[in-house]
C-alpha cells in the first residue's frame, strides 16, 4: 500500500515494504515502472515544427526523424516552465512530455498557426523498462530491431501483436527504454515484458527507487530542484536554464523563441546560481552522530527537503534540495544550488545535518551532478 500522487494518479512508490530490491533491478538487472501519468501531448500540422520552436529553447528544427530530445521551455523572463521531451514522429508530427499539464501554454502560442494540438495522456501508456538487461528484454519481446536501436532514437514495432513505440530514453542515467503503447494495451504490453524477463531478473518497480536512480544520474526535478515560474510567488524561487545547468539545451543563434531576450542577456553577464553535486564527507558525517552515541543516520531513499549549503566563511551559499545515499557509489550525494561564486570540483563546502534535533555542518565537496554515467548508458 505504498503509494504516491502522481499528477492525480495513484502511482506505486515501491513493491515491497522497501524499495532496495527494484534499485538494485534498475542498477543490475532492469526494472519496469508505470510512467503513464506523465503528461503527453501530440502536435501535429504544417505549424508544427514553428510552434516548438517558438517555445522551446532548443532548436527543435534540428530534430530529425526518428530522433528525440531533451528540451526545456521558459517564459518571456527565461524563467523555467517545465522539460520534458518531444520526438519527431513525422515531418509535421511530434509529441512532447511534461511533468506538469501545459497544453494551455501550448494553445496560447499556437493562435494563428495551422496545428492541432492534444492532450493524449489518458490514451497512451508508458512503460519505463530501465537497467543493463533491459535490452535483451526488449529484443526477446519485440525483436532484434530493438538491439541496434541508438540512444534518443525511436522505432515503432510490436509487442504481443500490438502496436508501440519505442525511445531509448529514461530518467535512471542508465541503459533504458520507453514502450508507448495505447492506454488499453498497456497491461498486455506489460505482463510480455514481464514475460520476456523472467529469465533476466526483470522486476516491476516504483518511484522510490526511481528517485535514488535519477539523483546518482543528476537529473533535476519540478517542484523539487526548481519550481515552475508559473508557481512562483517571487522572483528568487524562480531559476533560468543556465542556472541549472541545462545550457547545453539552450540554442540562442536562431529565430525568435520565447525568453530568448533574456537568456541572450544572462549569457553575456552571467548567471546568479550554479547547479552541482555534493558528494558528503563520510567520516565527519559518521562523527556528527558518534557525538550522540549514534551510528550514522541516512535516509532510507531520496529525500526532498532543501538543507543549507555554507562556504568556510560559515555564510549560506546555497541550498541542496534533494539527495540520496547511492549503493552504487557508496557514497552519500546531494544535488544542490549555489550562488555563482565560481565553485568548482574538488571546493570545500558544509551542509546542515540535523542529529539528536541538533543542527550540524558536515563538510562536503563540490562535484559534477552527474555521480552515475556508464558507457552503456550511450553506448551501442
Amino acid at each position: 500500500m505504498n503509494w504516491k500522487d502522481w499528477a492525480g494518479y495513484y502511482a506505486v512508490a515501491s513493491y515491497d515494504t522497501n524499495h532496495d530490491q527494484e534499485y538494485f533491478a534498475y542498477r543490475h538487472a532492469a526494472g519496469l515502472m508505470d510512467a503513464t501519468p506523465l503528461f503527453k501531448y501530440e502536435v501535429k500540422g504544417p505549424d508544427s515544427l514553428n510552434l516548438l520552436s517558438r517555445i522551446m529553447a532548443k532548436d527543435i528544427g534540428k530534430l530529425r526523424l526518428g530522433r528525440v530530445t531533451y528540451c526545456c521551455w521558459c517564459d518571456d523572463d527565461g524563467k523555467i516552465l517545465d522539460d520534458g521531451t518531444v520526438a519527431r514522429l513525422g515531418m509535421d508530427h511530434f509529441r512532447v512530455t511534461a511533468a506538469e499539464p501545459f497544453l494551455h501554454w501550448f494553445l496560447q502560442n499556437a493562435r494563428t498557426l495551422n496545428v492541432t494540438i492534444e492532450d493524449i495522456t489518458a490514451k497512451f501508456g508508458i512503460l519505463a523498462l530501465q537497467g543493463p538487461l533491459s535490452r535483451e528484454i526488449l529484443v526477446h519481446a519485440a525483436g532484434g530491431e530493438v538491439a541496434t536501436l541508438r540512444f534518443f532514437r525511436l522505432i515503432e514495432t510490436r509487442i504481443d501483436g500490438r502496436n508501440v513505440t519505442i525511445t531509448r530514453t529514461g530518467y535512471t542515467g542508465d541503459l533504458g527504454y520507453e514502450i508507448w503503447c495505447g492506454n488499453s494495451d498497456a497491461i498486455a504490453v506489460y505482463d510480455a515484458l514481464i514475460e520476456s524477463g523472467k529469465n533476466y531478473q526483470i522486476m516491476p518497480a516504483g518511484l522510490a527507487a526511481l528517485d535514488v536512480a535519477r539523483i546518482e544520474a543528476g537529473f533535476i526535478m519540478n517542484g523539487v530542484d526548481y519550481f515552475s515560474a508559473n508557481h512562483c510567488l517571487i522572483d528568487s524561487q524562480k531559476s533560468t536554464p543556465y542556472e541549472l545547468g541545462l545550457g547545453w539545451s539552450v540554442n540562442l543563434e536562431r529565430d525568435c523563441f520565447i525568453g530568448q531576450k533574456a537568456l541572450q542577456a544572462e549569457k553575456e553577464t552571467g548567471s546568479s546560481w550554479q547547479f552541482v553535486g555534493l558528494e558528503y564527507d563520510w567520516e565527519a558525517f559518521e562523527e556528527i552522530f558518534a557525538r550522540f552515541d549514534l551510528p550514522p543516520q541516512t535516509h532510507s531513499g531520496a529525500w526532498r527537503t532543501a538543507v543549507p549549503v555554507y562556504g568556510r566563511s560559515g555564510k549560506q551559499v546555497g541550498q541542496a534540495t534533494s539527495g540520496a545515499w547511492s549503493p552504487t557509489l557508496k557514497k552519500n550525494l546531494a544535488l544542490a544550488s549555489l550562488r555563482n561564486d565560481d565553485y568548482s570540483k574538488g571546493d570545500a563546502l558544509f551542509i546542515e545535518v540535523t542529529a539528536e534535533y541538533e543542527r550540524k555542518r558536515c563538510p562536503v565537496r563540490v562535484s559534477d551532478p552527474m555521480f552515475f554515467n556508464p558507457e552503456r548508458k550511450r553506448g551501442k
